[in-house]
């Protein structure tokens, strides 16, 4: 027993199939103390059911109060130069959402004044409207002193950690792919140039192998304004085309550019290294790409059919004019599948079931389980504040 005082949160198990918290179990008739977002699974480690929060050191006071109203904000998900993305629960549903922070300071400064014209609010409108289940659906957009987006929750993470120094089965890149070329395609209608593709903006929607992946930060520099495509990626040229290298400048290039980032990506996808890197020192990533001389291996490439490569390589030509189209991919030879396509349809299938599941009740546990030690002793209001919320987790 803790001093009065301290107010230690603990899970006692009272089950008779087990209770973990943070995949360790707890063990029956024995308790753990629980920390600010300590996962609760029932029976196995990953049937997440219940998140922990303390809300004595999670200052929720930060984000604005619109925002607070509706959602709580969890744990760090990832974080990069641009800004982070927050685990954050739906207050009225308890489902799991993404909240993207975009720090507004990192795009001021040195860039030129965004249009007075631009509209904003308009943009994001747009952004909100678009509807595509290869595309990342924006719930929610409340612009404060930073931009918090509301996004649905991937669980399966990005595509960058599946394909950092590994390759992936060319099955499950084929599949992986016609659902990029399908989002993008329906970006491109919608007069969206993605301009930033690549595998950290690919996610996935579960941790298995076969999954539906889905393209987010999609038309980010219209939700900032206009800025030079330069200064506003965060990172390496890697995926960029050739012809926004030369230019420097966001006008002059179209679509087309987005056709050469997938190119780019399926190329890691299918042999698990860059086409383009700074280690081939003989020449630099710049020449590398505006020359389009990509690192070819064969040793690797003698594992991969001749129709992916013969994809990549159309997708990866240096005259916009003559680069792949979407609509041209998806026509290609190797994307006629329909195995591959069944599998998407399944998959689909699958989700819009489970989105059409009436939405989980976001009372307060009243199980046997929670047990707040200080609670019986002194019952003061302090415990009563200490007192964590509880989300049932979709």
């Amino acid at each position: 027993m803790g001093p009065k005082n301290s107010h230690i949160a603990y899970i006692e198990d009272h089950s008779g199939n087990g209770t973990f918290v943070n995949r360790v179990l707890v063990g029956k008739g024995r308790r753990l103390p629980l920390s600010n977002n300590s996962e609760i699974a029932l029976s196995i480690w990953n049937n997440k059911v219940f998140v922990f929060f303390d809300l004595t050191v999670d200052d929720q006071s930060v984000y604005p109060k619109e925002l607070r109203d509706q959602y709580i904000i969890s744990k760090t998900l990832g974080s990069g130069a641009c800004g982070e993305v927050k685990l954050a629960f739906e207050r009225k549903t308890c489902k799991k959402v993404a909240i993207k922070i975009i720090n507004k300071k990192k795009f001021a400064g040195s860039e030129r004044e965004v249009d007075p014209a631009l509209n904003v609010e308009t943009e994001i409108e747009i952004l909100k409207k678009l509807n595509h289940p290869c595309i990342i659906k924006i719930k929610d957009v409340f612009d404060a002193k930073d931009y918090y987006i509301v996004l649905e929750l991937m669980e399966g993470g990005e595509l960058f950690d599946r394909v950092v120094n590994k390759r992936l089965k060319e099955a499950t890149c084929k599949l992986y792919f016609y659902q990029m070329l399908l989002a993008v395609q329906y970006l491109h209608e919608n007069g969206i140039i993605h301009r930033d593709l690549k595998p950290e903006n690919v996610l996935l929607s579960s941790q298995k192998e076969e999954c539906l992946v889905k393209i987010t930060d999609f038309g980010q520099s219209k939700i900032l304004g206009e800025t030079s495509l330069m200064k506003t990626l965060c990172g390496t040229p890697t995926y960029l085309a050739p012809e926004v290298l030369v230019s420097f400048e966001t006008a002059g290039y179209n679509r087309a550019v987005d056709c050469w980032s997938l190119g780019v990506i399926l190329f890691i996808c299918l042999s698990g290294y860059p086409p383009f890197s700074d280690a081939k020192n003989q020449m630099s990533l710049k020449d590398q790409i505006t020359s389009g001389k990509y690192n070819f291996i064969p040793k690797i490439w003698a594992e991969v059919s001749e129709q992916a490569l013969d994809l990549v390589k159309k997708l990866l030509v240096v005259d916009p004019k003559e680069r792949f189209t979407t609509e041209e991919a998806l026509r290609h030879p190797w994307l006629q599948d329909e195995d591959m396509k069944i599998k998407f349809q399944n998959l689909l299938f699958e989700e819009n079931k489970l989105t059409a599941l009436p939405p989980v009740s976001a009372q307060p546990s009243t199980s046997q389980k929670r047990h707040l030690e200080g609670e019986e002793e002194d019952g003061n209001a302090d415990t009563t504040k200490r007192l964590a919320v509880w989300a049932a987790l979709s």
